[in-house]
């Protein structure tokens, strides 16, 4: 026996939409973590809450390094497209993109100052304790 088909709408009720929306960010997590697994893929995922809660996933390498990639081939095609980078809606769009990645690190230097940890998911905290190598080992040559 399967399930009705569900009506895409707005849920009215505060409280069935908070648990539809926890449930369904569930589910998404979910299959980003076995697409990730089952077909080798990188996958990044980001969900904002409607009280502007942030729910994110990254497989094994993590979101910065996705989102730089999306960035990379973001910025590869729209040179493709738009040979134009003097006009002004391409300097609107790289001030957007560097005040994103600048939103980024301050969150970041924020966790690594021990900051605002409430939000990060346990493999995040581990992140966090226990730097990657490529990073260690880059940061232990730039000293010698």
């Amino acid at each position: 026996m399967g399930r009705g088909r569900v009506q895409l709408k707005r849920i009215e009720n505060k409280i069935n939409r908070q648990v539809t929306f926890s449930k369904r960010r569930s589910g998404l997590l979910k299959k980003a973590h076995e697409i990730s697994v089952l077909c080798d893929a990188d996958v990044g995922l980001i969900v904002f809450s409607t009280k502007g809660k942030l729910s994110e996933y990254a497989s094994d390498s993590s979101m910065e390094r996705i989102l730089e990639r999306y960035d990379r081939y973001s910025y590869a095609e729209k040179k493709m497209k738009e040979p134009d980078l003097e006009s002004p809606a391409s300097w609107s769009l790289e001030h957007a993109k560097l005040k994103a990645r600048m939103e980024v690190l301050q969150r970041n230097q924020k966790h690594y100052m021990g900051d605002e940890l409430d939000n990060l998911s346990t493999r995040e905290r581990q992140n966090l304790e226990h730097p990657p190598e490529g990073s260690l080992k880059h940061t232990r040559a730039r000293e010698i």
